[in-house]
């Protein structure tokens, strides 16, 4: 799961530096050659979601995802583990909860022309379904992993957790 979730976060990175490249590209057209790109909003939305969503899901997988942790410090080990793991099965029914509802947004919108990019509207909703199943998966991982008392991170810890 490491490399997928390398591989998510560069490709996140990569959409932010070329929606990044498509608004100054608008901007430069738009008033310096007074030319507008008709694309580059529509690419840029495009974008703009998979790198939310893709970035969202490594946050998940990472423990970047913000909690609310004051009772956590009155509690004894154990039954933080399994706090985190309730946090855990509630990121994961919403992941699925994503892909599920995106797939059908996505499916409603599939004959759907966008008029300036020349694609289906169904790609509008593909970011909502992937970063979804990301989310499913990389819940998934942590709960595998808690449950084989392997470390997983949380949110502002410098060290993953001991189980």
């Amino acid at each position: 799961m490491r490399h997928v979730s390398t591989a998510a976060l560069w490709l996140a990175g990569g959409g932010l530096v070329l929606m990044t490249v498509f608004i100054s590209a608008q901007v430069f057209m738009r008033y310096v050659m007074n030319d507008s790109l008709v694309w580059s909003e529509p690419a840029s939305v495009i974008l703009m979601g998979w790198f939310i969503f893709l970035g969202a899901a490594v946050g998940i997988r990472e423990g970047y995802h913000l909690s609310f942790d004051v009772l956590l410090y009155f509690l004894p080990q154990g039954t933080k583990l399994i706090l985190f793991s309730i946090s855990d099965l509630v990121v994961t029914a919403f992941g699925a909860g994503m892909a599920w509802y995106g797939a059908e947004l996505a499916l409603s919108a599939w004959e759907v022309k966008l008029p300036s990019l020349g694609v289906s509207g169904a790609f509008d909703f593909l970011p909502l379904v992937v970063g979804g199943c990301l989310v499913f998966i990389f819940s998934i991982e942590r709960l595998l992993r808690r449950a084989a008392g392997l470390p997983t991170a949380r949110f502002g810890e410098t060290e993953p957790e001991e189980a």
